[in-house]
């Protein structure tokens, strides 16, 4: 069972479903994210659709109101949440205030995907945030692969910040 949340086009959710998938739920705040999402999943056969279902919600709202250990596989791909450094401290809040929610849904033994691609957030910084989302939320984690953009997508040295792309394969020993 696996939750895309921030689905947007339900790319994780088509793969998830192509996967072998038993059911996923895509999240996202836009209709016409999910319409996206559904026109994607419709497109790969109606024995594959009945296994998906869409929620146009908050993220965080839909994470309040679901049960604790209910997903297999999760995965956070949020936007940014820090575009800028003036707002950091702010997204630093965010993305450990939505990994610990994600973390409380995830069953023993689940897989957390979790990504940021916030400027103002390094790789370092969000590990960092993960880690302590973790701790508050009293799991065991174990790091399977850090995560970042694939290599058509070069950093310029004298912009660093381009390096934005950031994630963390995340499995949830306990």
């Amino acid at each position: 069972k696996v939750l895309n949340l921030f689905c947007y086009t339900g790319g994780f959710s088509s793969y998830a479903l192509a996967g072998g998938a038993m059911h996923v739920d895509s999240v996202d705040i836009s209709q016409k994210a999910i319409d996206y999402t559904e026109k994607n999943i419709a497109e790969m056969g109606e024995n594959i659709a009945v296994r998906h279902h869409s929620y146009t919600e908050n993220v965080f709202d839909f994470l309040e109101n679901i049960p604790d250990n209910e997903y297999d596989v999760i995965v956070l791909d949020p936007p940014a949440f820090a575009k800028h450094h003036k707002v950091k401290d702010q997204g630093i809040k965010g993305y450990r205030n939505l990994n610990r929610k994600a973390l409380q849904k995830v069953k023993k033994g689940g897989f957390l995907f979790t990504f940021s691609c916030s400027q103002a957030i390094s790789k370092e910084d969000f590990q960092t945030i993960v880690f302590s989302a973790a701790a508050m939320e009293r799991k065991t984690i174990r790091v399977v692969k850090h995560l970042e953009a694939a290599i058509d997508h070069p950093v310029d040295i004298f912009h660093p910040e381009g390096s934005y792309l950031k994630g963390l394969l995340l499995y949830v020993e306990h």
